[in-house]
């Protein structure tokens, strides 16, 4: 595996440079190690096949370019007693920082017991640690799928819990945190309201713990049609809908001071595929294609993290695509970052099928980073 970044270069102290020149960390250290030509070339390095323009201005910029740890889990988890390729926390932010990325999202706090600092650093004294590793290799932590209360109302237990998780949060300076999970599975009206009023007290507290924005991670299920309309069930539960998206319900519901959202592009498309069409109150079949970027242009603002991942079509399965590295699928990541009027966004680059074969692919999931990186570097404006 090949990083740009040679290892011998030293961080830059501060960024008192870059600022002044309007450079970002990564043009910074290609400037100061002559390394910036080789750089350009790398990030246009995009799979053959896949329709990107080679010039213009970048739709993600190099310093929003990020990488949820999930995609890399298998190197977190690595012994580095029996592997000489980078394991735990520490290598793998080194490993990442050379590719070029800038942002992190956690999964979780944990890597393999043998690496430095143990298994957990999920408690203060691991975010420190964390940190320092972070700013050692010129990272910034965006978020984290992380611990958010389940119970409602919330338990005292809940609540500590919660401002354990926020003061984590803010010893690593992310500006957000959130949860892997929808708000609810459910399909009722009912359950998203109590989902609603819990998440709105949720971001309230974590908004008064500092700048923390709470975010919620939405699978394909979020984008079906609500139940909140028709004959009764037995159990007294609407059988039918108004046409509504559960997410779409969500949003209207919850204050967009306190709830913001991480829009998964891939599950988005999943639900596009899925989801086609709904059962009205007087019981015809309404037909209503779902268009990811349209729901978030609505609402902007709420949407400060995607998950950039990418998707290969096969109809053959019941989601209609197969995981792929981005920038080598078909879902058409151009026209949806063309759409966007802010470039106040951090798209993570997931892919939870990135992991290989620990005997013949061992750091094929470090490998597909790379590729996807370039190919995220390579959309052009």
């Amino acid at each position: 595996m090949k990083f740009r970044h040679a290892p011998e270069v030293a961080p830059v102290e501060g960024s008192d440079l870059g600022h002044k020149l309007g450079l970002s960390r990564r043009q910074l250290l290609a400037a100061t190690t002559g390394m910036a030509g080789a750089a350009a070339v790398a990030a246009t390095a995009i799979k053959p096949g896949k329709a990107f323009a080679a010039d213009g201005t970048p739709l993600i910029r190099d310093s929003k370019r990020g990488i949820i740890l999930y995609t890399v889990r298998d190197a977190i988890s690595r012994n580095p007693l029996t592997s000489d390729l980078p394991s735990g926390f520490k290598e793998v932010f080194k490993a990442l920082s050379d590719i070029g990325y800038e942002r992190i999202e956690f999964a979780g706090y944990t890597q393999n017991a043998n690496s430095e600092g143990g298994a957990n650093l999920g408690t203060v004294a691991g975010a420190k640690l964390l940190r320092k590793w972070l700013d050692d290799n010129g990272l910034r932590a965006e978020g984290n799928h992380g611990f958010i209360p389940g119970s409602w109302p919330l338990t005292q237990a809940d609540r500590d819990n919660f401002k354990i998780q926020l003061e984590i949060a803010n010893v690593l300076g992310m500006d957000h945190m959130g949860t892997g999970n929808d708000p609810t599975s459910s399909n009722y009206k009912a359950d998203w309201d109590v989902a609603a009023a819990k998440w709105n007290t949720l971001g309230e507290i974590a908004r008064s713990s500092g700048y923390v924005k709470l975010y919620t991670h939405n699978h394909d299920a979020a984008y079906n049609f609500l139940l909140d309309s028709g004959p009764l069930d037995a159990l007294g539960r609407p059988t039918r809908s108004s046409g509504i998206r559960k997410l779409e319900y969500f949003l209207q519901i919850t204050d967009p001071k306190f709830v913001n959202l991480e829009m998964d592009i891939y599950w988005a498309h999943v639900a596009k595929y899925k989801f086609t069409s709904y059962t009205a109150a007087d019981g015809s079949v309404q037909s209503d294609v779902f268009d990811p970027l349209a729901l978030v242009q609505a609402q902007e603002g709420r949407y400060p993290l995607f998950h950039a991942k990418d998707g290969k079509i096969n109809t053959g399965t019941a989601n209609g695509y197969d995981m792929v590295p981005f920038g080598t699928g078909d879902i058409d990541y151009t026209t949806f970052f063309r759409g966007l009027t802010s470039g106040h966004h951090y798209p993570m680059y997931e892919q939870d099928t990135a992991p290989g074969n620990a005997t013949t692919a061992p750091n094929q999931s470090l490998e597909f980073a790379e590729l996807s990186y370039d190919n995220m570097a390579a959309l052009r404006a």
